[in-house]
Parts: structure tokens; sequence; C-alpha cells
């Protein structure tokens, strides 16, 4: 072997020796992470397993005596989480489809027609996510007693403590970063398509409905997820918005548990659990929409 093939080979061996100890290096940096996360979620549940009375005699950071699963069915019907769930079903249920439904609408008329205003209610839609809730909460919480609604959707004939009232705000809230989504997706979709089917004769609504939304179903399977997601969790609302407990959803139910003199952690703890599981389990059967959904309309295809 002559000098010059021993100078180019070595190199590359030293090049692959070092990569290959650059990514153990990244595994085991990642796995740290990954255990350290886990560590208080792993705490949680083992507290959850415990009854409160030992937890009170020997302290949260000592070995367990008695595991059990009571605290979870204490959780479950102390706080009346059959009904919750159905509240929390129902509020999702509408509330994302009609999100999308929407928002693919907006998104369809920002990426496809230019106009004077077009940036400018793009840039608004975007700016409402950014304005805090606690802004508006009193002036909205008015809003919302003087706001007619016949008595099949409100017994007391205003949005206030309504489902109705709940699904419209999370709606509202969530429209701008679904719109500010799809519009960046539609505009890699070719503009070719759209014109053959306005040539075709096809009205806006046809080019709407049967070109753009089928080119758009993995943006809009991502959204669901996550703003199923985020409705889900969303506390903040229903808890301000709603004033009988037993239409509030799952999230605000759990303020249901807590005590004025004394909280049961380990129940709470139980509760939370409870509350978690259908979004892990979304996560699990959908975690790739979850992550095409970070990236969506990022790049061109």
């Amino acid at each position: 072997m002559s000098s010059v093939q021993v100078a180019t080979t070595v190199p590359a061996a030293y090049r692959r020796k070092r990569v290959h100890w650059q990514r153990i290096a990244l595994h085991v940096f990642l796995t740290g992470l990954a255990l350290l996360w886990l560590v208080p979620v792993a705490w949680t549940f083992y507290i959850a397993l415990r009854p409160v009375g030992e937890t009170e005699t020997s302290g949260y950071f000592s070995i367990a005596q008695t595991l059990s699963f009571q605290n979870f069915i204490d959780a479950w019907n102390q706080g009346s989480m059959g009904q919750s769930f159905l509240n929390t079903a129902l509020i999702t249920g509408i509330a994302v489809p009609l999100t999308l439904f929407i928002s693919s609408m907006l998104g369809y008329v920002f990426s496809r027609f230019s106009f004077r205003a077009n940036l400018l209610l793009l840039m608004m839609f975007t700016a409402g996510n950014l304005l805090p809730p606690q802004v508006i909460i009193v002036p909205l919480y008015r809003i919302y007693l003087l706001l007619p609604l016949p008595p099949p959707l409100s017994e007391f004939g205003h949005w206030y403590d309504t489902y109705f009232g709940v699904i419209v705000i999370n709606t509202v809230f969530q429209t701008g970063f679904c719109t500010f989504v799809l519009s960046n997706y539609m505009k890699t979709i070719s503009k070719e398509l759209t014109e053959a089917a306005v040539v075709d004769g096809a009205s806006l609504w046809t080019t709407y409905r049967k070109v753009i939304l089928p080119l758009t179903r993995p943006a809009l399977a991502a959204l669901a997820v996550l703003e199923f997601t985020f409705i889900y969790n969303d506390f903040f609302w229903a808890l301000i918005l709603m004033n009988h407990s037993d239409k509030r959803p799952i999230t605000s139910a759990l303020n249901q548990l807590s005590g004025g003199f004394f909280t049961n952690y380990n129940l709470f703890a139980a509760a939370a659990f409870i509350v978690a599981v259908p979004t892990v389990v979304l996560y699990l059967l959908l975690s790739k929409q979850f992550v095409r959904g970070l990236t969506l309309g990022s790049t061109k295809a």
C-alpha cells in the first residue's frame, strides 16, 4: 500500500470512529433526559398507589408498606369523572372539527387569493394567539351574560354556564393557529391544480372541497391531534365561564378534589393520571402526526 493510500484511508476510518462515538454520546444524553423526565411521573404514580394515612405518618419520601389502586377508584367516584369525561367528549367533539373546518376555509382564501388586506388579516388571526386569555376574561364574562341563547342550549337564556359558550371560545382561540398553519401548507400545493379545476367549470366551493381538502388531509390529521390535546387540556375557560361543576370538562373537574382546609394529594395524583390517559393513548397511536404537526408548512413539497 502506498503512502498516498494510507493518508487517504486513515483519516476516513478516524472520521467514522468519531461519528460513531458522537452518536453513542447523543443516545446516552437523550436517554438520560428521558429518564430525568420520567422520574417525577413515576414518583407521582408511586404516590397515587399509597394511602394518604401512610404518607402523613411516614412522609412522601419513604418506602411504601401498602400499594393499591383504591385512590384511583375514589378519585373516579368523588370527582364524578364519568360525567366530566362526557362533558369533555361533547366539547372537544364539536370544537375540534369546527375549528378545522373554519380554519381550512380561511387558509384556502389566504393562500389562493391575493387582495390588499390578505397579509394584514392573516397577521390579525395569528396575533390573536399571542393575547393572554386573562386579559379579556372580564369583558368576555360580561358579554356572555348579555348574549341571548334559546332554552335548548341554555337554562338561563345567555351564553354563560353553557357548553355552547365554552365551545365557541375554544374555537375562536384555536382558529388563528390553525389558519396560520393551514395557509402555509396550502401554499405548497401547486396552483395549476386549482386553475385546472376552474377551467373545468368548478366553483370555489367545489375546488375547496374536491381539490384542496383531499390534498390537505395530512395537515388536518396532524392539527386534529394537536387541537384535541389543546382543547382537552383547557382548564381556564371552563373554570371561569361555567358555574355548575357538573357541566365542566375533566380538567376543570379536578378542582373539585381540592378541599378548603385539606387536600388529599394521593387522591389528586391518581385523578391526574386518570385525566392524562386519553391524551397519552392518543399520542402513542398518532405520534407520527404529532411530529409532522411541528414542521407543517416549514418546507415546500
